[in-house]
């Protein structure tokens, strides 16, 4: 009797937030060791990082597939590409500075700041705005600003993930929400971060897991309430409404594709960043496709 072919393992590298956990719910193992679609020759397995550590992983190609941050592309570009699903883009919001009074952003530049890491889209972002070493910070693990905040050992905290939408729970005053700032000042979405796939897996494989991983967004928008219900396992102080409002944020349309207005949104904030002298020039971005 012919052996059954072996199932290629894929390591996929994400959050543990509600909106990587909902994308990819549907690789997810069911009771009966299945994924529930779909992914034919491959086994997809979970690997559950901050975005610092991911943005780490990365530099050293690590995991066959892993969520990075936008800024980090330029140091991976030679190792990975972006597929055009599974982005998180902030369209007139995003990542915040938050403190306990109100500050200018003057203010900021004489302080101290706790920010989520130095390879993170939102360091970028404030990098842009306040000016290449315009501000001094500490890098915290991402759940641990608002505490430290609150906590007053730091003046001042760049939040991203959940904390966007329960800062103010803590007593803290927004001071600049720079998904706002950007998109006010370019007119675009700012990618914030995105999915990439290792390179020396192959053109075809490249697109095949493409189509997979698509079709996995497009189950948990299609069963929105179960893939919720699973994100709530990822949804630090957050109720089921709150976390429906957050996936909401960073999983639509432009995690279904980037679309013409998204990849520009990446060639611009690359763009800028790079003639701003904060990161290396790594020429046009490298998108791939489902097959």
């Amino acid at each position: 009797m012919p052996s059954q072919p072996q199932s290629i393992r894929l390591r996929i590298g994400h959050s543990p937030d509600p909106d990587d956990a909902f994308m990819w719910y549907p690789l997810a193992p069911k009771a009966d060791g299945k994924a529930h679609i779909d992914t034919g020759k491959y086994r997809f397995e979970h690997v559950l990082e901050d975005i610092q550590t991911l943005n780490e992983r990365s530099q050293r190609g690590e995991l066959e597939i892993t969520a990075i941050s936008i800024h980090q592309y330029p140091y991976v570009a030679d190792k990975y590409a972006l597929t055009t699903c599974g982005s998180s883009m902030g369209d007139n919001y995003g990542p915040m500075v938050v403190a306990p009074k109100p500050m200018t952003l003057d203010d900021l530049r004489g302080i101290t700041l706790a920010v989520p890491g130095e390879r993170t889209t939102a360091f970028l972002t404030l990098s842009l705005l306040l000016g290449k070493g315009g501000f001094k910070y500490r890098v915290v693990p991402f759940d641990q600003i608002l505490p430290a905040v609150v906590a007053g050992e730091y003046e001042a905290g760049l939040i991203i993930h959940e904390g966007q939408l329960t800062y103010a729970q803590s007593g803290l005053e927004l001071i600049v929400d720079l998904g706002k700032w950007w998109t006010q000042t370019h007119g675009l979405p700012l990618p914030l971060g995105g999915n990439a796939i290792r390179r020396d897996l192959g053109q075809p494989a490249m697109g095949e897991i493409c189509t997979i991983l698509l079709n996995s967004i497009r189950y948990a928008l299609d069963h929105r309430d179960e893939a919720v219900k699973y994100a709530l396992g990822y949804a630090r102080g957050m109720d089921r409404n709150l976390a429906d409002k957050f996936v909401g944020m960073y999983v639509n349309k432009w995690t279904l594709d980037y679309g013409p207005r998204g990849q520009a949104a990446v060639a611009k904030l690359l763009g800028e960043a790079t003639a701003a002298g904060l990161i290396p020039d790594c020429g046009d971005v490298d998108f791939v496709a489902p097959a």
